[in-house]
């Protein structure tokens, strides 16, 4: 018994020692091709995501206020507005996941009870990480 535990903790051993020498060889092709995906995804100044709709509005300054307000009781909180004629549309956030939006609403669903999670594809890549943007 003594002899099979010890030929065990011997291959374990053997084992660990071999596993810290792994070398991995890249293909120059793959290399390239992932820094070209890399630069192009640099170059989209813009990808998809979620965000929260607060507001939708035909009246400017109504919507002005709202984003004012809005600062005001949520600063961690980026919001924008888009002009979608004849509506302005006060947009909160921005987000990766449907999921993580609806954490946003029904967080701000008392002050803005008509607030609901929508599709962007106007999202900068530093918004998702939390960066906020002065436009």
């Amino acid at each position: 018994m003594r002899f099979i535990i010890l030929i065990f903790f011997s291959v374990l051993v053997f084992s660990e020692s071999q596993a810290q020498n792994i070398m991995v060889n890249k293909d120059p092709e793959v290399a390239r091709v992932m820094d070209q995906y890399g630069a192009t995804n640099r170059m989209t100044g813009f990808t998809s995501g979620w965000r929260v709709q607060l507001l939708a509005t035909t009246d400017r300054m109504k919507m002005e206020k709202a984003k004012e307000d809005f600062l005001l009781k949520y600063p961690q909180i980026s919001v924008d507005f888009v002009h979608s004629s004849p509506y302005y549309k006060l947009l909160a956030g921005a987000f990766r996941s449907k999921l993580e939006a609806s954490r946003i609403v029904h967080q701000v669903k008392r002050d803005y009870p008509s607030a609901f999670p929508t599709k962007s594809k106007n999202i900068r890549p530093g918004e998702l990480v939390g960066i906020r943007y002065n436009y």
